[in-house]
């Protein structure tokens, strides 16, 4: 949507986008990512996850924290709305730029950790880890019982998760150590506008061939 970061994306935002994929989907699991500010507590949480999940949806929702969102994590996990945790690096609280390694501290390694304990006791039904060392990212995958799923998180995880833009070679204002890019969409795209230009200049588009007599 053209914003600098995701603090601008609303409820009602990610309720067209979630309802657009799942016009899309055969088979896969669609986890709708619960925007700032959506969840502040408990009974918000369930009215905006409901929304996601009745009108667009969904088949579950992601937050982002573990302890601090706690009462949020029951409420929904109460009430039947299959659960995703997010720790870690938590894009959606980085308004002030802060992208980089959490857990590299002793102290932060263990507070990740007991989000990741509670989030698995609570009834997550899986967990990403973001931005965090591998061993760390190792220990919680032993530790807990659901799956984990890593960005920037090392290879030890259950499951892998990588920003379509970022693997097709979009690029955008941040480039992650962890990105690896697929293909380079964006230097084909570029050309491919440039060549267009050119040819609408140079009276070559359309051809005669492109034409109705």
């Amino acid at each position: 949507m053209g914003h600098e970061n995701t603090l601008g994306m609303t409820i009602e935002h990610m309720l067209y986008h979630t309802a657009a994929v799942v016009k899309g989907v055969k088979h896969a699991l669609v986890v709708a990512d619960m925007p700032v500010h959506s969840y502040n507590d408990p009974e918000l949480a369930f009215m905006n996850a409901q929304r996601l999940v009745r009108e667009a949806g969904a088949d579950a929702v992601k937050l982002e924290g573990g302890v601090k969102i706690q009462a949020q994590i029951q409420k929904l996990v109460t009430e039947g709305i299959s659960v995703m945790g997010h720790i870690g690096m938590l894009p959606q609280s980085v308004g002030d730029g802060k992208y980089r390694v959490y857990g590299k501290d002793p102290d932060e390694a263990a507070s990740i950790l007991e989000d990741a304990k509670l989030l698995d006791r609570m009834g997550a039904f899986a967990i990403v880890l973001e931005c965090i060392p591998e061993k760390l990212a190792v220990e919680i995958t032993k530790t807990v019982q659901c799956p984990t799923i890593g960005i920037g998180a090392g290879s030890a995880t259950d499951g892998q998760v990588l920003v379509f833009h970022d693997l097709l070679g979009i690029h955008s204002g941040v480039s992650p150590r962890f990105v690896r890019r697929y293909a380079d969409l964006e230097g084909i795209m570029k050309k491919a506008a440039s060549d267009y230009g050119r040819d609408v200049r140079n009276k070559k588009f359309p051809s005669k061939k492109e034409s109705f007599a």
